[in-house]
């Protein structure tokens, strides 16, 4: 990375264990002042071309390697990681608006801790074996690693994901083209630095920056690579597919949610409050697993919708650097305006605005007047059919309706096209179980949210994705089982 005659930070490809200026680039902003403040390659099919072929030409050996060998590689990566936590912590927060905190405590240690994890879980899974005495055979398994994977990760956790897909694909033994998203690319290139003091060798992972139309489009449809991990919106899962079925590519797409809370009377309130403010307000909303439906039991609706708006009036917006702030900026002044849009709609259709967009004044330092803040919005009295109960909005905003029976709960809650998450908040353990089962959702909290296990497969229903990844779904998505017998 260099800096250019003004302030910009200039970013550079990582191909082949090396940085590689690119001809042109795209602006990135400072979500918390609408500055630009950071120059990203505008990679296309070239630089993808050339990432591709340091990938291939990488993959014999690196996949050669015992896992053991691979894991002390991976290890060594996270060590770097944290001994750079808050480097990378600083560069997280104005990169992507969130606050601080938030990357101090979540995304950096979660980086590094996916690399642990997958340098240790690869070691310890078994393969399958079988014997047909009466055909004097013996049938076992093995997993081969794929080949080179394509890797694209989202803005809203940008090193987290990035981390996420890289760990378990490497570990595997397949070598890697990532592309992060455009507007949040610096942790991506601060990681190929460590990646070289790491000892990865050159080549296992390549980064290339660049837009989806760009050098997104060229990596999925790229005949040498046979693997897609994708995790972003619907509408590119669709053209990713499209673009991929040529060549019968495997795919994982972790896409979105529009995740319903649904809130039984017998529910520990305090708790119950507390925890679904911070499952619908943080990082901005900006969390694929974040609450953006309450459901309530009619009996305490009244009392719930008080507390909560009380609890979220609370929920402090402002500048990322401050660690009082529970929240930061949004990623772009059009996702911002797109956020604001769901919100306009809501009060057209007849919607309460409890809190938040247009209910409370937001004070911010001079040089922050321009960023994209939003604080934490409540809304109430919109019908299940409305687009703003329907549609992914990924901002801090939830909306709140009451229900009265359990079967009604699990059709509001079943009631849209996506099934990432869900959470249930109730004291009865028969209860817990029904709407568990009932669910249409990858995931399903009861009385907590976001406690996760990467042991776990990880992945959601309906549109929201293809395939799990998580411990031995990952080690099965990164692999190809093959089946060997032996006549004796």
């Amino acid at each position: 990375m260099s800096k250019t005659s003004g302030s910009y930070l200039v970013l550079e490809n990582f191909i082949g264990g090396k940085f590689v200026p690119c001809r042109s680039h795209i602006d990135s902003y400072d979500p918390s002042t609408g500055e630009v403040y950071c120059k990203v390659p505008d990679s296309g099919e070239e630089e993808v071309e050339a990432a591709v072929a340091a990938a291939t030409e990488a993959f014999p050996g690196w996949s050669d390697r015992s896992q053991e060998q691979r894991a002390q590689v991976l290890n060594k990566l996270a060590d770097l990681i944290e001994a750079n936590l808050e480097e990378l912590a600083q560069a997280e927060s104005r990169d992507q608006g969130k606050t601080i905190t938030f990357a101090r405590t979540a995304d950096i240690p979660r980086a590094a801790h996916n690399f642990r994890f997958f340098a240790s879980s690869m070691c310890h899974h078994t393969t399958e074996c079988s014997e047909l005495d009466h055909m004097g055979c013996l049938n076992y398994t093995i997993r081969c690693p794929v080949g080179v994977a394509g890797l694209i990760s989202p803005w809203n956790l940008p090193l987290y994901l990035l981390t996420w897909k890289i760990a378990p694909a490497i570990a595997a033994g397949n070598t890697v083209v990532a592309k992060p998203s455009e507007m949040t690319s610096v942790t991506a290139w601060m990681l190929c630095k460590l990646m070289q003091q790491a000892g990865v060798p050159p080549g296992v992972v390549n980064i290339v920056f660049g837009t989806g139309q760009r050098a997104g489009n060229a990596l999925v449809s790229h005949p040498e690579v046979p693997l897609i991990s994708f995790t972003g919106s619907t509408a590119t899962a669709r053209l990713i597919t499209e673009r991929s079925a040529p060549y019968c590519k495997k795919l994982s797409l972790e896409l979105g949610g529009k995740n319903p809370a649904l809130i039984f009377a017998d529910a520990d309130l305090d708790q119950c409050i507390e925890t679904t403010v911070r499952s619908s307000f943080s990082n901005q909303g900006e969390i694929c697993l974040c609450t953006s439906r309450i459901y309530v039991e009619r009996s305490i609706y009244s009392e719930f919708l008080e507390k909560f708006v009380a609890a979220a009036k609370k929920w402090k917006t402002g500048v990322p650097s401050d660690p009082s702030n529970n929240n930061g900026a949004l990623i772009s002044k059009e996702h911002l305006q797109k956020v604001r849009s769901f919100i306009a709609l809501a009060k057209s259709e007849g919607g309460i605005i409890h809190c938040g967009e247009g209910v409370d004044q937001l004070v911010l330092p001079e040089r922050n007047a321009n960023g994209y803040f939003m604080p934490a919005t409540v809304i109430s009295g919109l019908p299940d059919s409305s687009r703003v109960m329907q549609e992914e909005i990924f901002g801090p905003v939830t909306c709140i309706s009451p229900f009265d029976t359990e079967d009604e709960a699990v059709s509001k809650g079943n009631g849209v096209r996506y099934g990432l998450s869900a959470t249930v908040w109730s004291r009865d353990v028969g209860k817990v179980h029904r709407m568990a089962k009932r669910l249409q959702a990858g995931l399903v909290w009861t009385n907590c949210w976001l406690v996760r296990d990467l042991n776990l497969p990880f992945g959601g229903m309906k549109n929201s994705g293809v395939g799990r990844e998580g411990g031995k779904d990952s080690y099965h998505f990164f692999t190809e089982v093959k089946s060997v017998t032996i006549k004796h």
